[in-house]
Formats: C-alpha cells, sequence, structure tokens
C-alpha cells in the first residue's frame, strides 16, 4: 500500500506601501492608530486575498468538503492537509470571516489536517537565537488551537527551509514530524517517497515533498508547451500508481487551484476527480501526515548541515539564495534582526507586530535577481517592478520604523552587559540597549553585579558615553557616591531613572511629532 499525502500551502503577506519612498512619507507624523496602515498596503492586500477568495479558496475549499463527505462512508477515505500562515489566518478575519468558517467545516470532518509554521511565514529559524523561532512557532500553534480546535503535531517550517538545528528545535518543541524538500543533495540517490530520521534527534520524523510530482501540477498544468499537457486526473493518478514507495508527499500552493492556473483551464475539474482516480487503485490510498508518521518506520537518515547545508523548496537551488542571495537581502535581513533587541526591550506591542510584519519572507523574495524561470516566478508574485525597488521600499521603511522605536525607548548606541566580575566568564547573559531595557535588567540582576558596576562606576559612564545624557550620568555618580547600601542604590536609581525616562520620551515626542 503507498499513502498519498496532500498538502497544501497557504499564506498571503502584508505586502509594503509602494510610494513608501518615492512619495517622501518617511518620518511623517503619524497616529498610533495608523501606524500599521502607515507602512502596509492595505487596498492591495484587501484586493488581492478577495481575488483569491473568489477564484481559489471558496471553490477548492467547498470540492474537498464534497469529496470527503462523499467517501465518509467508505473504507478508503479522502484526506488532505493545510499549512495556513498565521497572518494568512488574520486576513481571513479581517476581510471574508466567512473563508475562516469554511476552514472550521473542513477541520471538523476529521479527515483534514492542520500543520504549524511560523506565525510571521518568517526566515527566524535562521536567526542565530532561537527565542524568535520559538515565540513564532508557539504564537502559530495556540491560533490553531483556537481557530480550528487542532493541536498541530507536524511542522513545516516557511517554504519548507530545513537543517539539523531547525530538526532539532522543532522536535525540543514537542513535534512528531517535519517536512521539508525531497532535493536530491540530501537523500543521495535514495527515494523521497519514504519515512526518515532527522540527523542529531531522537523522535521527530521527516517527510520529504516529491517536488517533481508537485511541479507537475503547480507549475506545469496549464503549460501547453507541456509533451505532458494536458495533465488529467486519470493520467496523474496512473502516475502516482506507478511510483513506488510507501508515502508520497504532494505538498503545492493552495493557490494553484483556482489563482495561479485560473478556473478557465480545467484546474478545480482536475482536483474534483483526483480522488476517485486515486482511490480507484487497490494499492493507493489518502492519509494525513500524522497517521503516515505512526504507519510507518524511517528508512533513514536526513542529514543537512546548519552551515552551507539549509535546503527549502524555492527555485533550482533548492537553498536559502531566494531570500539571501544578494547584499540587498542580506542588508534588510540584518537590519531587520538586528532590531530584535530594541523591539522588545520597548515593551510595545505595537512596535514587536509591526518589526514581525517585516520579517514576512516575501519582502526578501522580491529582491531576488534571479534570471531565467526563478526570476520570472519572483516577478510573478512581487509588486515591485524591479527587485531595487522592493529592496528601497522596504529598507526606507524599516529605517523609519527604527528611528520611531529608537526615538520612543531612549535607545543607546551600544548595549549595557551586565557582568559579576572581569572577563566573559562573568557576563550574566542580560543586556539593554536601551533606557528603558536597563531599567528592567537594573530590576532583576543579582547584587553581585549591581555592587561590580556601581564600584567601577560603570552605570554612569554608558549613560554619559551612549546614551549621551550628561545631566543622568552626574545624578547617578551622586548616588552612587552617596554611601546608600546596595539595595537601597538600587531602588532609587530605578526611581531617577523612571523619571529620565518618561522625560526624555516627552522631549522626543514634541521635537519630533512622532506618534
Amino acid at each position: 500500500m503507498t499513502d498519498i499525502i496532500f498538502v497544501f500551502e497557504i499564506h498571503q503577506p502584508y505586502r509594503l506601501r509602494r510610494d513608501f519612498f518615492w512619495e517622501n512619507r518617511l518620518f511623517k507624523h503619524v497616529q498610533k492608530r495608523d501606524f500599521f496602515k502607515y507602512y502596509f498596503d492595505d487596498a492591495v492586500n484587501r484586493e488581492v486575498f478577495i481575488r483569491a477568495c473568489k477564484k481559489c479558496y471558496f471553490p477548492s475549499n467547498q470540492i474537498l468538503l464534497e469529496l470527503i463527505d462523499e467517501h465518509k462512508r467508505e473504507k478508503k477515505q479522502v484526506k488532505f492537509s493545510f499549512s495556513l500562515s498565521g497572518i494568512f489566518l488574520e486576513q481571513c478575519e479581517m476581510f471574508n470571516p466567512d473563508l475562516l468558517d469554511s476552514f472550521r467545516q473542513l477541520a471538523e470532518t476529521d479527515c483534514v489536517e492542520f500543520l504549524s509554521q511560523t506565525y510571521y511565514h518568517s526566515l527566524a529559524s535562521l536567526y542565530p537565537e532561537r527565542e524568535e523561532f520559538i515565540e513564532q512557532v508557539e504564537m502559530h500553534r495556540q491560533t490553531i488551537k483556537d481557530l480550528l480546535k487542532q493541536d498541530p503535531v507536524i511542522f513545516e517550517n516557511t517554504e519548507l527551509i530545513y537543517n539539523n538545528a531547525i530538526a532539532r528545535t522543532v522536535e525540543q518543541l514537542g513535534f512528531k514530524g517535519i517536512f521539508t524538500e525531497g532535493a536530491e543533495r540530501i537523500l543521495h540517490g535514495r527515494s523521497p517517497n519514504h519515512l526518515y530520521r532527522a540527523s542529531g534527534c531522537e523522535k521527530i520524523r521527516v517527510l520529504l515533498r516529491n517536488y517533481k510530482l508537485t511541479d507537475d501540477v503547480g507549475f506545469r498544468f496549464s503549460a501547453r508547451w507541456w509533451s505532458e499537457w494536458p495533465l488529467t486526473a486519470e493520467k496523474y493518478a496512473s502516475w502516482l500508481a506507478s511510483t513506488s514507495g510507501e508515502c508520497i508527499c504532494i505538498f503545492p500552493d493552495y493557490e494553484t487551484f483556482g489563482e495561479h492556473h485560473w478556473p478557465e483551464t480545467g484546474i478545480h475539474e482536475f482536483l474534483r476527480h483526483l480522488p476517485d482516480e486515486i482511490l480507484k487503485w487497490k494499492h493507493l490510498s489518502m492519509s494525513t501526515p500524522s497517521e503516515v508518521i505512526e504507519k510507518y518506520k524511517p528508512i533513514g537518515e536526513i542529514d543537512v548541515p546548519e552551515l552551507g547545508g539549509t535546503v527549502s523548496w524555492a527555485d533550482l537551488q533548492r537553498d536559502t539564495s531566494g531570500w539571501l542571495g544578494n547584499t540587498m537581502q542580506w542588508a534588510y535581513y540584518v537590519s531587520v534582526r538586528r532590531l530584535e533587541s530594541l523591539v522588545k526591550e520597548s515593551g510595545d506591542e505595537d512596535f514587536l507586530r509591526t518589526w514581525r510584519c517585516f520579517q514576512i519572507s516575501d519582502h526578501l523574495y522580491y529582491m531576488c535577481t534571479a534570471s531565467g524561470g526563478p526570476g520570472l516566478v519572483h516577478s510573478y508574485f512581487s509588486p515591485f517592478p524591479t527587485s531595487v525597488d522592493a529592496y528601497v521600499t522596504a529598507q526606507a521603511a524599516l529605517l523609519d520604523f527604527e528611528n520611531r522605536v529608537r526615538l520612543a525607548s531612549v535607545a543607546a548606541d551600544e548595549p549595557f552587559l551586565f557582568y559579576t566580575g572581569k572577563g566573559k566568564k562573568y557576563y550574566t547573559g542580560t543586556m539593554a540597549w536601551t533606557l528603558k531595557g536597563f531599567i528592567q535588567a537594573l530590576r532583576k540582576i543579582n547584587m553581585k553585579a549591581l555592587r561590580f558596576h556601581i564600584k567601577r562606576g560603570d552605570f554612569e559612564r554608558w549613560m554619559r558615553d551612549s546614551l549621551h545624557d550628561e545631566a543622568l550620568a552626574e545624578k547617578i555618580r551622586e548616588l552612587r557616591t552617596s554611601g546608600l547600601k546596595a539595595n537601597e542604590l538600587r531602588r532609587s536609581m530605578i526611581k531617577i531613572l523612571e523619571k529620565r525616562f518618561q522625560e526624555r520620551k516627552e522631549q522626543r515626542r514634541e521635537a519630533t511629532g512622532y506618534f
């Protein structure tokens, strides 16, 4: 018996305003309630979403519901799976709640499994530190529980990005399986149509997308130049039947069905008839990913080194070059990543959400300068005329955003690192980039670290040289030499710093008009 696994990826990004730089929108006064719309193009996002609803989401969901219902009493049932980004689900709630109800109906059939991924469809899994990646995964898992009443056990990272380190983190989060691309360079002559172990992991199983069979539908279905055109459900089912292996994973974008291939191509009829044609074959059945990992044992190990080996489903290279293949992409990626401490120290939920929207992988995808077929694919999805336009817009918006965060949080030039003694081995792991973050850190550091820095005069030195606040530095110096005990000194210092933070925040608001 061979199990056919259909997983549909659904993601809609928040696209940046294309006129942000050219219409001189930088550093303008903006009300807090309009903060998100200041950067992101609500009208375009709504337009694309509504079009996809009409052409793809609603008709395709209805087909799946009917197919599941037709076969629900049969021995071999019709089963599907979805991987929905968190921001796609947000747009369901904003632009068409009826679509969310349609996915709830699918979830209630017990024949549809929902996977987990990063909430913001980001590249956070590639960051040197794992905290942001973990937070986004947990956000997404909770969202699936809340909206669709399922607790995901299978993980699909953004665009199937995978390496050993990612697999280890995902296993630690409790997932039983993880998807990636069935690329030849990680298979070494083996078939993608089996279950595998993840190198360095104990329990998690690796499922591999069969990209050749997936692309026959996703890319070539309506290509009249293709030798196999027209592709019928009967023909495709026969290809699946003649393919060896225990499990065949077909994993296209859901927009394949009506958006990438318009309804006039016959793509919905193909979807409607395909399960019947598959189940005609005695040795074929349809399963969910979690069923497959319980049914089969791994036949080998997938080993993908983090350094230079990371795999994805993007372009011909099937690596991260679709997002990090040129200088523009790297510049934007590094700029976004460096803001993490500043944003999180601010404690501002609007800042945090906006920063995470800047992480959406599509912004980097639009900056790709690939030529040939891959270049055409990047251009198809991009709202920008060129990759340079995409970069200029994204980097300008990010610069504007960074300025607002720095002004609101009273940011320093360099972070303050808390130690308990001289040398790296005494570093506490706590740092502060902003005055607000410094106050938070000062509340929790141990007495040994407090005494160490007080004795050396490090606090006032940082405030003078990095915060450039001579008056504050002098107050802290006077406090340090007042003879107060350490605990009393901590309380008095926090009181002075909180007052100064509010003063500087108000001064900068008046001077700039921000918010």
